[in-house]
């Protein structure tokens, strides 16, 4: 509303933001919190048998994860960032001021973080056995500052699920303490050190290693991966336990998406199998490990990002119809200013609309402009969770009636729960309708300020 609109008609501004978090999750799971934890336990190993080779190979790990972490990791760092702020600026914007001083704290970690690893790469080779141990050290001091970035960022994520106590306090501590904050911090962290057992082993499938060294890894690897597993399922159990009930009742709308509702339980069970695959192979790895295949040793991280991409998924849709539970929805719009909004309309309150106030003449443009407001932050006109679609699917594609769909908008939240009520008032409701029946025929697109750029007050009343 105090914003311009930013849109992706064919992609969508959802799955913009998912393909770079999802990217950036992955690799900090699995080669920053995980993996560095992973490399200074490698170190330690040859530190203790005053194995050279093993050294090497821990340290040729080492090099992919800081290759990785430094570049496409800290790049899709920023770009969740960049396309949170231009998608959604008012939820960003939110967090922001509710985590300011974890945020501060948490960049000066990463910049820590980022300067620690170039440190303890760059001196593997030059703090020779005196210093080794030293070195070691440093390898964990490492670890301990990836994992409080992520443990920070963790607060956030569970924030936005449940915000707690934070509603009546507005504290710092009382929104980092959300109740979904430790459970979820006992699930990631070591569904991370897992990961890391994952990645390793996929660089470890392309390393032309002694057989004898190659076997000695893999059984480390997947001794290591035994050990988090207990962990994991402890903190997936104490995850799942304080998941809202409201937030479950969307999970098979979010593991399949609405037109594969129906296949939840198929894709269940195929998780369940996928984890007890994973389960096998670390059995068989820490205690057979000549009998693994080495193209095998490329499974389990791409089973294991997958899960983790789907998790994202779920984790994300379920807290709908909420961007922050129970402050803000996931158009952008704060619960309290629905009273407001629902009596003058949010046209009038739009700082960046051409139209105020909905009339004869600008029915179809007002109906537009509705639509960017309240509801382009999760659909586009006919590309991903096209509107149109969804419309083709409730009504067919006969002409639809402009009276029928404002009622369905009026009474949306109350079938699809994980949508937001409508947040304008009646002729805006109409006008959508009415845009939405035009575009049924016209197959008018919807572009973005970044496209159309802004109205200015000049033009105001031009467009009106």
């Amino acid at each position: 509303m105090d914003f311009p609109i930013y849109h992706l008609d064919f992609l969508g501004n959802r799955l913009l933001i998912a393909f770079i978090a999802i990217l950036h999750t992955i690799i900090n799971h699995s080669m920053a919190v995980g993996g560095i934890a992973l490399i200074a336990f490698m170190e330690r190993k040859g530190f203790k048998t005053a194995d050279s080779i093993w050294d090497q190979l821990a340290k040729k790990i080492l090099f992919i994860f800081f290759i990785v972490t430094t570049t496409v990791g800290a790049m899709t760092g920023v770009g969740i960032w960049l396309s949170t702020s231009l998608v959604n600026p008012m939820a960003i914007g939110s967090l922001i001021r509710v985590f300011f001083w974890a945020w501060f704290t948490e960049w000066i970690v990463f910049v820590t973080e980022v300067c620690l690893i170039l440190v303890y790469y760059l001196t593997w080779d030059y703090w020779g056995d005196k210093l080794k141990k030293k070195h070691v050290r440093f390898g964990f001091l490492l670890a301990i500052a990836s994992w409080v970035t992520m443990a920070i960022i963790v607060a956030i994520l569970g924030f936005m699920m449940d915000s707690g106590s934070w509603l009546s306090q507005k504290s710092l501590l009382s929104a980092v303490l959300n109740p979904i904050y430790i459970p979820q911090l006992l699930f990631r962290t070591p569904l991370a050190m897992i990961m890391a057992g994952g990645i390793a082993l996929f660089i470890l499938a392309f390393t032309n290693r002694k057989e004898s060294i190659r076997n000695e890894a893999i059984q480390f690897i997947c001794r290591w991966m035994l050990a988090w597993i207990p962990f994991l399922a402890y903190g997936a159990y104490r995850y799942w336990k304080v998941i809202p009930g409201a937030m479950a009742e969307n999970l098979s709308v979010a593991i399949t998406t609405q037109e594969y509702a129906n296949w939840y339980q198929m894709i269940v069970l195929f998780s369940v199998w996928a984890i007890l695959f994973l389960l096998l192979f670390a059995l068989l790895g820490a205690f057979k490990p000549k009998m693994i295949w080495r193209p095998a040793m490329l499974v389990p991280f791409l089973i294991l990002a997958a899960l983790l991409g789907e998790f994202e998924r779920v984790r994300e849709f379920i807290r709908k119809p909420y961007a922050i539970a129970g402050y803000l929805y996931a158009n952008g719009i704060r619960k309290d200013d629905y009273p407001l909004l629902q009596r003058d309309g949010v046209l009038k309150y739009s700082t960046f609309s051409g139209i105020h106030q909905v009339t004869g003449e600008n029915k179809l443009r007002a109906g537009k402009e509705v639509f960017a407001i309240a509801c382009s932050r999760c659909h586009t006109v006919d590309g991903v969770n096209g509107i149109l679609t969804r419309l083709n699917t409730m009504y067919g594609t006969s002409p639809w009636n402009e009276d029928v769909l404002s009622s369905y908008f009026e009474n949306m939240h109350k079938i699809r729960t994980f949508m937001p009520p409508f947040p304008g008032n009646a002729l805006e409701r109409q006008a959508l309708a009415g845009y939405l029946v035009s575009i049924q025929t016209t197959g008018d697109k919807l572009d973005g300020a970044q496209t159309i750029g802004i109205s200015s007050p000049e033009n105001e009343g031009k467009n009106q």
